[in-house]
């Protein structure tokens, strides 16, 4: 079986779609499936991980010009215009003796994209969690929980589409499956763990460092992580050399084992809210992109995390107060942990390797 991934990563998109397109591909991988990148050459791309875990990966030129300057929203994202990536996209297609699985990540690609490219695929699967456009696709996987989580998504994709929807689907590496059965319910911060994504444009990073350091708790451990593309990481190395009890952690691959012997999380709303949940850490949330929003504020009514609200609201003394308020009150640093594992108490067992030979073996909308 042959599967192509389309997904980038930027100083502008972030790490997180790129991220969770690699822990599908290693999965299929160990299922002997051949698994190959397509990804735009954009400023800040981190495609050379997808490189150093050993998969082929198609680079998309990067525009010569401001092609993008028209483009409004998610659309600046591609660098190109829709069109263009299209037909690029199909030339590498096409050069391919048979492709059964196309995966789309991306929030600037729609049912356009995907009629245009879709003759020269037998498949296509939708990773998405904003539910604000149509798609032409045989499965979606909007891994977040929100309000209407079930059903929004009933009027974006076709009758035949097989919806994964839901935390029970969460892409989550080896590693934290592997972690899952040592994690436990905390009942008092020993150890904090401090980390905004890949890239932390506004440096939210360095704000929850100062909070942490003002509670002058020098025996409570805070491990702070940062990814090799984020354009502060030797102001917060510096930062963090100034307290003996901080540690710099940079483009870790053991946030499972970071994440195991934390108490509290400070971090951001995007998809490593499923893994702190899935190794039950409580955590402090802030929001730090507008896709984070509905996610957030519903984890946040069920007591699952604790939403302080969008980055640019959210100053160094709220954190503090919100880190001192879970010292004061184990109870309900308890409360919180074991809602985050209950959430998935319930967790759906199946290959997506399976779900793939099974969905190839039918005709389009024979599932």
């Amino acid at each position: 079986m042959k599967i192509f991934i389309r997904t980038d990563s930027s100083t502008i998109i972030g790490s997180g779609h790129l991220m969770r397109c690699l822990t599908l591909a290693e999965e299929l991988r160990e299922a002997d499936v051949s698994v190959n990148f397509i990804c735009r050459d954009l400023p800040g791309n981190l495609a050379d991980i997808a490189l150093d875990r050993c998969f082929h990966v198609h680079y998309l030129p990067r525009s010569d010009q401001s092609a993008d300057d028209h483009l409004e929203g998610y659309a600046r994202w591609l660098g190109v215009s829709w069109q263009i990536d299209a037909e690029q996209t199909r030339n590498i297609l096409d050069t391919q003796d048979c492709v059964d699985w196309l995966i789309v990540d991306h929030y600037a690609l729609d049912v356009n994209w995907e009629k245009s490219v879709k003759d020269c695929v037998k498949k296509i699967m939708v990773i998405d969690d904003l539910a604000n456009r149509y798609h032409d696709c045989d499965i979606l996987l909007d891994q977040n929980l929100t309000a209407n989580y079930q059903s929004r998504y009933d009027d974006l994709v076709p009758v035949y589409c097989r919806k994964l929807l839901g935390p029970r689907y969460a892409l989550l590496r080896s590693e934290f499956h592997q972690a899952r059965p040592e994690a436990r319910v905390r009942d008092k911060i020993q150890r904090i763990l401090v980390f905004f994504g890949g890239v932390d444009p506004s440096n939210e990073t360095a704000k929850a460092i100062k909070a942490i350091a003002s509670l002058n708790k020098t025996d409570i451990i805070t491990d702070v992580v940062v990814g090799k593309s984020n354009q502060r990481k030797e102001e917060i190395r510096a930062l963090c050399s100034q307290y003996s009890n901080f540690n710099y952690h940079c483009q870790v691959d053991n946030m499972a084992e970071l994440m195991l012997k934390a108490d509290l999380a400070v971090g951001a709303g995007g998809a490593t809210t499923w893994e702190r949940c899935y190794l039950g850490l409580p955590a402090i949330n802030i929001v730090i992109a507008k896709n984070q929003e509905e996610v957030s504020v519903a984890l946040n009514e069920k007591g699952i995390i604790n939403n302080l609200g969008c980055f640019s609201e959210v100053t160094v003394e709220m954190i503090s107060s919100c880190i001192n308020s879970f010292i004061n009150d184990p109870n309900r640093l308890s409360a919180m942990s074991l809602k985050a594992l209950e959430l998935f108490a319930v967790r759906e067992s199946f290959s997506f390797y399976s779900l793939f030979f099974s969905q190839c073996k039918n005709k389009r909308g024979g599932f």
